[in-house]
């Protein structure tokens, strides 16, 4: 008989909110690939395929984060750190999601986008989550390039090859992460102190991650302006991007002179929608200049 808190278990340890927003970012990765010829069995499928692999990451991160879970707030409720479940049942589930997911992309999409995923399921569940997040400040730096594959691997699932502008959504992802958790971090200092995780706010204090939150911040800025640069989108993405970068960088130049960390996790929530509407421009401005050039 299954047992359906498995399947809580999952959705919880995987951090719903996170994994809804990058098979987002991976939806719109296909779309940008094909706009106007796209593959529904590849369009499902592929999806399918990334987010069973980024749930059994998840999954994965959970069970070697317990000891973490248990101190800290927002994780302590976690099926595994509550005993819910043992963590023997939560390693086969995550396994055979593992496998599936895989097997999804292998046979029915292709060997890059299969193995580009594979990379960032070792890359997030162990090389960031058992080395990297225990042992350098830059954790959530380097790791980061786990995290900002979804758009690339929807871009090659659709096409079977990297391009420059699947570079540039895995870019802006990868520059998005840092100020993302970083203002997540110095919201919940403490917590990660208790569990002697040596987050920036921990091992540089509250300014020196104030400082790097406003740099990756412009960077982010930057980064994002590339699809319009190398012409790939027009003045609507501009001008919206423009919008969701002055009201970033308003939050974080308030917090970064007012030394007032009560806005991190207003940052925090606010970048989530940054991301979402982002992309959100990307594609809506794709099909609106393929509109006009019908």
């Amino acid at each position: 008989m299954i047992n359906f808190k498995i399947y809580k278990a999952y959705l919880e340890s995987s951090k719903p909110k996170v994994v809804l927003l990058m098979i987002f970012t991976s939806f719109v990765g296909m779309l940008l690939a094909n706009p106007l010829s796209l593959n529904f069995e590849v369009l499902i499928f592929g999806n399918l395929g990334i987010a069973l692999m980024s749930l059994s990451a998840g999954s994965i991160n959970q069970i070697l984060d317990q000891r973490i879970d248990k101190i800290m707030l927002r994780t302590k409720r976690r099926p595994l750190v509550l005993g819910m479940l043992t963590t023997n049942s939560v390693i086969l589930y995550s396994s055979v999601m593992a496998i599936f997911g895989f097997a999804i992309l292998y046979f029915l999409i292709n060997t890059l986008t299969a193995w580009l995923t594979f990379g960032s399921l070792i890359g997030y569940a162990f090389i960031y989550t058992l080395y990297l997040k225990r042992s350098t400040p830059q954790n959530i730096v380097i790791g980061g390039a786990a995290g900002a594959t979804p758009p690339l691997l929807g871009w090659t699932a659709m096409t079977g090859q990297i391009d420059l502008i699947a570079v540039i959504l895995f870019l802006i992802i990868f520059t998005w992460t840092p100020p993302h958790f970083w203002a997540l971090a110095l919201y919940r200092k403490e917590e990660y102190f208790a569990a002697k995780i040596p987050m920036l706010p921990v091992t540089h204090g509250e300014q020196y991650t104030r400082v790097h939150i406003t740099l990756y911040t412009l960077m982010l800025t930057i980064v994002s302006f590339l699809p319009f640069i190398i012409r790939f989108s027009s003045y609507f993405y501009l001008i919206g991007a423009l919008i969701l970068n002055l009201i970033f960088l308003y939050y974080v130049l308030k917090m970064q002179i007012g030394k007032n960390n009560l806005l991190a996790n207003k940052i925090f929530n606010y970048s989530i929608i940054y991301l979402s509407a982002l992309f959100g421009f990307l594609i809506a401005d794709r099909y609106l200049f393929l509109l006009l050039n019908i």
